[in-house]
């Protein structure tokens, strides 16, 4: 959404997976702008607004997750926007285009701010970030989100850190001014990206187990803790094969696996979804930012003792020329096993990343993972791939 909002996506249509028309066409029927109001399980009723009430057999929640709002003055203000979904996505660069937006304040540097400082100044608009952390990106080592704050404001966004804000109100200069613990900063137009929260209200009132990260709580079925209802997506928990943890991580992927998990046992065809790793990345301007995994305090809470290492490198061959790329591991001290990765660099981070996915979910230790085969040609590596130097130097350490 925010590469819509930055005209990179000029269609809106083009992010629309599947229209209520083509469900149709499936034998689908789709009710939109339609409210449940409630759910009747021992009738096995869901009650809607306006509308006569449908039985089931089989519930799914797939109800997602709310954009999180600090308790502040000034969020009703006109031109104070969140972004979560496609309706959000194109009120906002409706608005940008209705008023001209020379100038936009972002509230909150994780993965949506990020991208969003991207889309909004490649649009030709000024960015003004504003962080609660000295550094973006909180989940990444300094080092790696150092990189990415340097790519900011060699960008022109000002990316103003360690700040708070207390309020919103009208502006003199503009529409709007932002009051923070380091002054005031005006703008035509102000996005809260502080996060999400999974939308469990109507889960909890019909006595669904929520989970202690706030989400549904679900098998690896999908099945939650009445019988006949299920849940997928952002409003549900996911096992986290690392950890060995049910966590609330909201992406895309996973509540597509979840949805086609859940539609597969409901119709008679078991499977398990059997979890994540935590694999996630953006890109912010020229640099491609992914992890996996824990962090060293995911995985002390998960019982482990961690250790760690950054290891800085290439993503080519260095007699082809310099595509710089940070690459921190995460490891179990007493059995070696890989833990957690983090990048930041040129193109050929994410794909990395994704290497060590897979050795996550295989439960690989440093050894296995310093001597991977791995594809090599020097466009896209040296012999002795950053993979391995990483795996061999944080062996070396222990």
């Amino acid at each position: 959404m925010p590469y819509y909002i930055g005209d990179v996506i000029q269609d809106e249509k083009k992010l629309v997976a599947r229209t209520p028309e083509r469900f149709r066409e499936t034998g689908i029927e789709v009710m939109t702008h339609t409210r449940v109001t409630g759910v009747d399980t021992a009738k096995g009723l869901v009650e809607l607004d306006g509308r006569p009430a449908l039985n089931y057999d089989y519930l799914v929640f797939a109800t997602g997750a709310s954009a999180f709002v600090p308790d502040i003055p000034g969020l009703d203000l006109p031109d104070v926007f969140s972004l979560r979904n496609l309706e959000d996505a194109i009120a906002i660069k409706e608005r940008i285009k209705e008023i001209n937006a020379r100038r936009v304040v972002v509230v909150g540097a994780g993965f949506i701010g990020l991208e969003m400082c991207e889309a909004l100044t490649e649009a030709g608009i000024a960015v003004t970030l504003i962080h609660k952390d000295p550094l973006p990106a909180n989940r990444w080592d300094p080092s790696l989100s150092s990189m990415m704050s340097e790519e900011l404001k060699r960008h022109g966004v000002n990316f103003v850190s360690s700040t708070s804000v207390s309020g919103i109100e009208k502006g003199t200069g503009a529409s709007l001014c932002v009051r923070t613990s380091r002054g005031e900063f005006e703008a035509d137009l102000v996005l809260m990206a502080i996060g999400v929260r999974p939308n469990v209200a109507l889960a909890g009132s019909i006595g669904l187990k929520i989970g202690e990260t706030g989400a549904i709580s679900v098998n690896f079925a999908q099945r939650t803790s009445i019988e006949n209802i299920y849940a997928v997506g952002d409003c549900c928990e996911s096992f986290h094969r690392v950890s060995r943890r049910w966590v609330n991580i909201p992406l895309g992927d996973i509540a597509n696996k979840q949805g086609r998990v859940a539609g597969r046992n409901i119709g008679g065809r078991p499977l398990n979804f059997d979890g994540v790793v935590g694999a996630q990345s953006f890109r912010l301007f020229g640099l491609e930012c992914a992890s996996t995994g824990l962090t060293e305090r995911e995985a002390a809470a998960a019982g482990f003792s961690p250790a760690s290492n950054i290891t800085w490198g290439n993503t080519m061959a260095p007699a082809l020329g310099a595509r710089k790329i940070g690459l921190k591991l995460v490891c179990d001290r007493a059995t070696r096993r890989l833990l957690g990765a983090q990048a930041v660099g040129a193109a050929g981070t994410v794909g990395r990343i994704d290497v060590l996915s897979v050795a996550l979910w295989n439960g690989m230790d440093l050894d296995q993972v310093g001597y991977l085969d791995l594809a090599y040609a020097p466009p896209f590596s040296a012999a002795w791939d950053v993979i391995h130097n990483a795996a061999q130097a944080l062996g070396r350490s222990l």
